[in-house]
């Protein structure tokens, strides 16, 4: 439903507001922002619409292999049709009003600065959230460090691609796939690693000296000791819990540093902006834009994803 026409309003597309082509719009830019949207199994984000929706997911079926003789009588398996449940029960919304004389003034689009704008907002948020629910609900491995007791990184960039070897080694030890493995790390973490290991991190060895696109917060283009890494300053060194600076973890200290690592499939997340609608403020001469983003997530495999924290100086 797209609604009339209001004068002065010359920057949207024939005088309109379609709420519906702006929620497309504000998805695509999202999409490509979002480090979340790289490092989790989305293919569950067609299936939901409102807040409080729920995703039935079925798990994989472990099969039994037994060793046979001849002439011995086969055991059946019978397979389990575990279920694991993922609720859309986390949201997010935006909310800004258009002022009728500002807009007939200005020469700026004020849909495609509110729709970039609303998208990064969105990016910031919602990645915050995965990753704290990430990390809260992660196991820890003692060798890429907990937050009682951390792993040494200090300067030394070799020592921290160690670390970065452990971890590799953790999932290995899980049987975890090696393809779609990530890391997500804040910059700190990369600045050490690529300051030591001269051009182990350098984008253009990496890509044969070749200059393509880095997205969505991705370090290089071809994975390091498997994994796609990622940097996010939605996650910050030390301190608690704190969702208005983006800064999450219990580790103590301006030396200490949260990373997350697994594979794609280990976490499922679906996200969808469930509403955008256009309405007149009654108390002023403006139009009010707002929408609702509704999304869940949920481990889907507690081996396939772990948090590590490390000091660096």
């Amino acid at each position: 439903m797209a609604f009339g026409s209001a004068g002065g309003y010359t920057n949207l597309p024939s005088g309109n507001f379609t709420p519906q082509i702006f929620s497309q719009k504000v998805q695509k830019f999202f999409r490509r922002a979002s480090v979340v949207e790289d490092i989790t199994n989305t293919d569950y984000a067609g299936e939901i619409e409102n807040f409080g929706d729920t995703v039935k997911i079925i798990k994989e079926p472990t099969i039994t292999v037994r060793d046979y003789a001849r002439g011995q009588t086969v055991d059946t398996q019978i397979l389990a049709d575990d279920q694991i449940t993922m609720t859309v029960d986390q949201g997010s919304y935006f909310a800004f009003k258009v002022d009728d004389i500002e807009e007939r003034q200005s020469h700026v689009n004020f849909e495609a600065l509110a729709t970039s704008s609303g998208a990064y907002s969105l990016k910031k948020s919602y990645d915050y959230n995965v990753l704290k629910f990430i990390y809260d609900n992660a196991s820890t491995n003692s060798a890429t460090g907990t937050d009682g007791s951390p792993a040494t990184g200090g300067s030394d960039g070799d020592t921290l691609a160690k670390i970065v070897s452990q971890a590799k080694t953790v999932l290995d030890k899980n049987d975890v796939p090696e393809e779609n493995r990530w890391l997500v790390a804040p910059p700190k973490f990369y600045e050490n690693l690529r300051i030591a290991t001269g051009k182990l991190m350098d984008q253009s060895v990496m890509n044969d000296g070749s200059t393509s696109q880095i997205r969505n917060g991705l370090v290089t283009d071809r994975p390091l000791f498997g994994f796609n890494m990622y940097t996010t300053n939605a996650i910050v060194n030390g301190g608690a819990s704190d969702a208005t600076n983006h800064v999450f973890g219990t580790a103590s200290g301006s030396t200490e540093h949260i990373f997350l690592y697994g594979h794609m499939s280990a976490v499922a997340t679906a996200n969808h902006i469930a509403k955008t609608e256009l309405i007149r403020d009654p108390d002023s001469f403006a139009d009010i834009v707002r929408g609702l983003h509704v999304y869940g997530r949920k481990i889907l495999r507690d081996e396939g994803v772990r948090s590590g924290v490390v000091t660096l100086s």
